[in-house]
């Protein structure tokens, strides 16, 4: 159990946030829920969790925000005194043909996945300096690592969270904090609610372990990295995958 450590998980209303701020939260950690829009379904979360007897607490930004991160991470601490452990969770998804995807497309893609990414970490690294111990675990894809097919934008963004968080991890180490990342597979979560069933029925197939995976699947790899049980690994990129991209 990892008691009296904080987490802020970011994108926790729902999907893999959700699964994540849950498990964490029955294994000892108190729990900050971020949210963008979806501000009903995060305090029922937090609702849930208080009624477990978890200490939890929801709080909403806009990732695109300098200032509503740096809010957020107030917020966490002033909550809970400190926030050991980021999750940079949150993202979006989206299906096009590379020749029209507009700029604006792109850059908002970047701007969710990396620089949202990059502006959380910031915000919780002096704390977790000065602390000299921290956990940063970032969440990537698969296509991050092998590239999808009219997925450009989004596969160049995690991606890009794959680089950040190896480069990330170099430099803050000699200070006590890890960075590491999960790049899931297919998850049955929202972001592929789009698909008919014979298409996931044939991404399951194409999946050695003959299933989707599910959102606790992944939060179990994220737990590994935001515990102590991953005191020696740094830098790491960790496929939940179900063997899917070999």
């Amino acid at each position: 159990m990892e008691l009296n450590r904080t987490a802020l998980v970011t994108g926790a209303s729902r999907g893999i946030g959700r699964a994540t701020a849950e498990l964490l939260a029955q294994n000892g950690f108190n729990v900050v829920v971020h949210y963008n829009e979806n501000k009903t379904t995060a305090e029922k979360v937090v609702q849930s969790l208080k009624m477990q007897g978890y200490a939890a607490m929801a709080v909403g930004a806009d990732l695109c925000s300098e200032v509503e991160i740096v809010e957020m991470v107030k917020a966490g601490e002033a909550y809970f005194g400190k926030i050991d452990v980021l999750v940079n969770n949150a993202g979006i998804a989206a299906q096009k043909l590379f020749t029209d995807i507009t700029a604006q497309e792109w850059d908002e893609m970047f701007d969710v996945h990396v620089r949202g990414n990059f502006l959380c970490s910031r915000a919780v690294l002096p704390g977790m300096i000065a602390r000299g111990y921290g956990k940063i675990v970032n969440v990537s894809s698969i296509w991050g690592t092998v590239g999808a097919s009219c997925e450009v934008h989004y596969s160049a963004a995690k991606a890009a969270i794959i680089g950040m968080t190896k480069a990330l991890a170099k430099e803050v180490a000699p200070s006590g904090i890890f960075v590491n990342c999960v790049a899931p597979g297919v998850i049955e979560t929202d972001m592929i609610s789009h698909l008919d069933e014979k298409t996931k029925t044939e991404l399951a197939a194409d999946t050695p372990l003959g299933r989707l995976g599910t959102p606790e699947d992944v939060a179990q790899a994220i737990l590994f990295f935001a515990s102590t049980r991953s005191d020696f690994i740094t830098g790491q990129v960790l496929l939940a995958d179900g063997g899917f991209a070999g």
